[in-house]
């Protein structure tokens, strides 16, 4: 991997949970080709994540990055995806953010560009109205296979059935509609969702759409722009760097959460 000449010699460390969307962070690190130290977290057997992360935030909570500037007294840390996504950019990758007005209205308000409209909104979308869902998802998923005793078994899986069928079934549906149409229109045909270029709002999707994948709700016959999305990011050659940094880190072959059961 050829360095960014813009990293400032500073010194980049990302600090990556397993299972977590800390992977999403990586393949960012590598699309904007940083030098950056891996430290790897392993999650306990109730998938908890483990107290040292607290030593680096006090919310203990993975993907967070630090950052060592020439001078400064104390390292930048940085933590939440959205967070992670935009400072990196900023810093390091002004081409992943969409140009936000065409030249000549730059602060006319509505003249923003599409590109940017959907970068901004994709940034807050992602963690705010999308993941609300997939969080109850992942909830009722663990209530149903909750070790409980076998004559309370029936009744915790009506409880989850109940609530994925009068809600969460319907309600990632009407994501996914939204999603396989949003990406559909994207400016200039584009195959990324801001348009022709892959930008942040792509970093923060993939993380979500590699869940619904696992839970077989996107496949290539029922959102197959969306499912095609998310094989082209895959097939990159920083997604692939990623994956391969994080093997030989942990001694762990790196599998893509959307081929990891649920």
């Amino acid at each position: 991997m050829s360095a960014n000449t813009n990293q400032q010699d500073c010194k980049v460390t990302l600090y990556w949970l397993n299972q977590s969307r800390g992977q999403r962070i990586a393949w960012l690190l590598e699309e904007l080709k940083l030098d950056y130290e891996l430290k790897t977290f392993k999650r306990d057997k109730n998938s908890r994540a483990p107290a040292e992360l607290k030593e680096i935030h006090p919310l203990g909570k993975s993907p967070a990055v630090g950052i060592e500037v020439p001078g400064a007294e104390k390292p930048v840390i940085l933590v939440e995806s959205g967070t992670l996504v935009e400072y990196l950019t900023d810093h390091f990758g002004s081409w992943m953010v969409p140009k936000r007005y065409p030249e000549g209205k730059e602060g006319v308000i509505g003249a923003e560009t599409e590109e940017w409209m959907r970068y901004r909104y994709v940034m807050h979308y992602v963690e705010g109205s999308l993941f609300t869902v997939l969080t109850i998802a992942m909830f009722m998923n663990n209530i149903r296979k909750a070790p409980v005793p076998f004559f309370i078994k029936p009744i915790t899986r009506m409880i989850a059935n109940n609530v994925d069928s009068l809600f969460t079934n319907p309600e990632v549906a009407l994501h996914l509609t939204f999603l396989e149409d949003y990406l559909a229109s994207a400016p200039g045909g584009g195959d990324f969702f801001c348009g022709q270029t892959l930008t942040g709002a792509d970093v923060m999707m993939i993380f979500a759409l590699e869940a619904l994948i696992s839970r077989g709700d996107v496949a290539e016959t029922s959102y197959p722009k969306l499912y095609s999305w998310v094989r082209r990011i895959q097939a990159r050659d920083a997604y692939k760097r990623a994956g391969d940094r994080i093997t030989q880190a942990t001694g762990v072959r790196y599998v893509p959460f959307s081929e990891q059961p649920l």
